[in-house]
């Protein structure tokens, strides 16, 4: 679900991207016309926002209409990267962990290629007062069939140099200038994004939804990647990855989405305490400075 990955971006694709279907309904026209004249301009979005501790609530709820986070709430999205079969399993846990002096949500997101593991990652969301969603930091652990090769894609918000940004807007719309959604140059991250289109209807696996949201997302520090087309439906959260040109396409489609038991819900926080504790270990100087993820939340019953 908060995967990302850069992919290669050509502005002549957009016609038929809408052709093709991937966005419907009476907002495509406009949306077409609005691309063209954006990307026109530069590929940047800005300096980082600051982070002020204090527009912060003291406990984490992240409850935005397009990225709500319910402890519990599993998604499954499937589909392929460059041809091959990957498949993204994406959990939010009922654990937290202070980020920079804010309380934040652990999501623990698991990538499988051909059905290996690939990348175990945990991700650190946190709401402020306004509605929008932050991303405050992501532990990513890379495998090689199936064995560690190390996470030196880590970053963390006000530490080695890296910045928190907007996962999703509070009140997203046509229109909105590109936001930052991180920055840690030390490791090369840098992702933007912006309203794409709004009002769409998405069918997947899972259903049939209205009012959907796009975003478009790139990488400015790979001119060379691309762009990611996310959507998502109010009340849910992302149902769908496309992808605009670049050498290895991502598409994912949500497959399944489930609310987890208890019992299910504690395998799924050991393995991210697993994770956070590795992560220690395996990152001293940056994820081994920040506090340890602890269960403060509540799933709701089952």
């Amino acid at each position: 679900m908060f995967h990302r990955r850069r992919i290669a971006f050509s502005s002549v694709v957009v016609g038929a991207l809408v052709a093709a279907g991937l966005l419907v309904g009476p907002a495509a026209p406009a949306v077409a016309a609005q691309h063209h004249r954006a990307t026109a301009a530069t590929q940047t979005c800005g300096s980082p926002h600051p982070l002020v501790r204090s527009t912060f609530p003291t406990h984490v709820n992240v409850t935005n209409k397009f990225f709500p986070l319910v402890p519990g709430t599993r998604f499954v999205l499937s589909g392929s990267v460059a041809g091959s079969g990957h498949t993204v399993v994406t959990t939010v846990t009922d654990l937290t962990k202070v980020i920079d002096g804010v309380q934040t949500v652990v999501i623990l997101d698991e990538d499988f290629d051909g059905g290996q593991l690939a990348e175990a990652e945990l991700a650190f969301f946190a709401q402020d007062r306004r509605g929008t969603v932050w991303g405050l930091g992501e532990y990513p652990e890379e495998y090689d069939n199936g064995v560690f090769a190390g996470a030196p894609s880590t970053w963390i918000a006000g530490l080695a140099g890296a910045h928190a940004g907007f996962a999703m807007l509070a009140d997203p719309d046509v229109g909105t200038a590109a936001y930052l959604q991180g920055k840690a140059l030390k490791v090369g991250f840098e992702d933007c994004a912006q309203v794409f289109a709004a009002g769409q209807r998405s069918c997947e696996p899972t259903g049939c939804y209205d009012n959907v949201l796009v975003t478009d997302e790139w990488g400015p520090l790979d001119p060379t990647g691309g762009h990611q087309r996310k959507f998502y439906a109010p009340g849910v959260g992302l149902v769908r990855v496309g992808a605009v040109g670049g050498t290895d396409p991502e598409v994912l489609h949500l497959s399944s989405y489930t609310h987890l038991c208890s019992a299910a819900l504690t395998v799924v926080r050991d393995k991210a305490l697993k994770l956070d504790r590795h992560g220690y270990q395996v990152s001293p100087t940056v994820y081994g400075r920040t506090a340890h993820a602890r269960q403060t939340l509540h799933a709701p019953a089952c």
